[in-house]
């Protein structure tokens, strides 16, 4: 019994050091996460970093320039308030939205995906013709629908898209499901007698973690897209609070004097979807061993 144990945790050591190994080889997605994770520590310490209250208005300092002053490296907006401030901050919100979002993506997709993938028939067919059916609605509809009726809150905003973009996932995971449902160990645990919740949560759902993990990824790209979308028609994180999306919104009557006040949060818009998407493709490139990316 122990050697079968060192066997298997020998066996999942090699499995990562394998995934590791590949997710490196791609020099993108490498590039990608590393801007992930800066952009991620600069919104968990944006208090620390960020030079000036970001909702201090000075309006003796008005459109000032970027580089310029050692104060203000980044200028200041039409109220005075340092832009560099108000951007750590609003990426502290648009992560949050992003991260949140994903997660309620990700647990709404996966329950609904394992459950059509397991019980076939009657359950899976209604499960899946009430997700055609929501993929009938462009998510930007829905989102601008709903966001009119809620309050706008960081949480409020976060589960309207996650609970508006789970559907992709549940037809991932429903699909993994429905080819691994009749595998042995899914045979021999119901021969022992475990309970479908036990076979979807302990059989079933480790082993499809690999797809759920990229969409994951993915999926928090989106949700900072549609975070700063609605934001700039007016149904997101309303001001004076900083998002990168009202900062946009805000920007746009200035445009052709100060363009800088629009340019500065689009290409951090622009910089973090890319990255989050770059590092979901490398993650699912590593995950896939049919592709040779080893060196």
């Amino acid at each position: 019994m122990t050697d079968a144990v060192a066997t298997s945790r020998s066996a999942r050591r090699s499995y990562g050091a394998m995934i590791l190994r590949r997710f490196m080889g791609h020099r993108l997605a490498v590039a990608g996460a590393i801007v992930v994770v800066l952009l991620c520590f600069s919104a968990l310490f944006a208090q620390f970093l960020a030079p000036h209250d970001p909702l201090l208005i000075d309006t003796s300092k008005r459109f000032l320039s970027p580089f310029v002053s050692w104060d203000y490296p980044l200028g200041t907006d039409d109220l005075g308030r340092d832009t560099l401030s108000r951007l750590l901050h609003g990426g502290q919100v648009s992560l949050v939205v992003g991260i949140v979002a994903m997660i309620t993506t990700m647990i709404t997709g996966t329950l609904v995906g394992l459950a059509a993938g397991y019980y076939g028939g009657v359950v899976d067919n209604l499960l899946m013709r009430f997700v055609d059916t929501l993929l009938c609605f462009p998510q930007v509809f829905l989102l601008l629908v709903i966001a009119a009726f809620v309050p706008p809150t960081i949480l409020s905003i976060s589960l309207i898209i996650g609970l508006t973009s789970w559907m992709e996932v549940a037809r991932i995971v429903r699909a993994q499901v429905s080819t691994i449902k009749e595998a042995d160990f899914v045979q021999a645990s119901r021969g022992y007698g475990a309970s479908n919740w036990r076979i979807m949560m302990v059989e079933l759902l480790p082993n499809i973690l690999a797809p759920v993990l990229v969409a994951a990824t993915l999926k928090v790209a989106t949700a900072v897209l549609m975070e700063s979308y609605i934001s700039f028609l007016g149904y997101g994180v309303q001001p004076p609070l900083a998002s990168w999306g009202n900062m946009l919104t805000n920007a746009q009557g200035y445009f052709d004097t100060v363009p800088w006040l629009a340019i500065l949060p689009g290409v951090l818009i622009t910089l973090t979807v890319m990255s989050f998407n770059l590092f979901g493709d490398g993650l699912r490139d590593a995950f896939d061993a049919r592709l040779k990316l080893d060196p």
